[in-house]
């Protein structure tokens, strides 16, 4: 009987933790999908543009790659491998 019990709270457990709501992982401060065409004709192939931002932090363009596990933020690259970056001010 107990262990019946222990089963049914665990499955309780996971039924509850399958409705939660997704991380949102766009940046309200980045321009998501709105490069300009400059930094798309510089971009290497195989990079998602479409969620392509500018970070204020570093002054480069990151963009979001979907893993097989989870979705990180990523430099966008240039054909020759460097990352897309904007002129910093002196």
């Amino acid at each position: 009987m107990k262990q019946t019990r222990t089963f049914a709270i665990g499955a309780a457990l996971l039924l509850a933790a399958g409705c939660t709501a997704p991380m949102e992982t766009s940046s309200p401060s980045g321009r998501v999908g709105n490069l300009p065409e400059s930094v798309a004709s510089l971009a290497a192939p195989n990079q998602d543009l479409s969620t392509a931002r500018l970070l204020p932090e570093d002054g480069c363009y990151w963009y979001e790659h979907s893993g097989p596990v989870e979705t990180t933020m990523v430099p966008l690259r240039a054909v020759g491998g460097n990352p897309i970056c904007t002129k910093r001010a002196a």
